[in-house]
């Protein structure tokens, strides 16, 4: 006589069928979030297929993620493409790490003058880090930047005013997943 109860196989396909229909589902911060959660298990693989779903559904920060993380493993082409198409919709960080690129002639020919219009974007848009470089380009004469000293402290005086914003929002989210435990 056969059983109309639902066997073990039934429950685990619904199970898998939940889980990666989440998945599948998903909208591409979700989707961010998520590998940010695998990346930190160590479970790379997964990572990377989320990463790359939201990063091709058009998500810049998504896009910016896996650019890091192919530039981080020597796929420089690869992650200035990435970059670029976060650089192309504003991101700030974007622009700033396809600058590095072209600094650093990885994925990109070498071309300072490039490199220092995605650092001024970058900056524009209030990158902590492209602000201190273009600060150091402009104290150093580097980036085929002429020296000039006053640019230079405008620029540190911006990046000092960030990195303390930066810190204060940090010790808010600090302080506020501390009062929710």
């Amino acid at each position: 006589m056969m059983s109309t109860a639902p066997g073990r196989s039934f429950w685990i396909s619904i199970f898998a069928l939940s889980v990666f229909s989440s998945i599948a589902l998903a909208d591409p911060a979700e989707d961010l979030k998520m590998g940010e959660d695998a990346y930190n298990r160590e479970n790379l693989t997964v990572a990377m297929a989320l990463f790359t779903k939201a990063a091709e559904a058009g998500y810049a920060p998504a896009q910016v993620r896996l650019g890091e993380i192919l530039d981080a493993a020597e796929f420089d082409k690869d992650a200035s493409d990435w970059y670029r198409k976060a650089a192309e919709q504003e991101n700030p960080e974007g622009e700033y790490r396809l600058g590095h690129m072209y600094v650093a002639g990885e994925g990109v020919e070498k071309n300072t003058e490039k490199a220092v219009y995605w650092f001024n974007r970058a900056a524009s848009r209030n990158n902590l880090q492209a602000t201190r470089m273009l600060a150091q380009a402009y104290r150093k004469g580097e980036l085929g930047l002429t020296i000039d000293l006053e640019q230079a402290v405008r620029l540190d005086e911006r990046a000092a005013a960030l990195g303390a914003l930066a810190k204060r929002e940090k010790s808010t989210i600090n302080t506020n997943k501390g009062a929710e435990k």
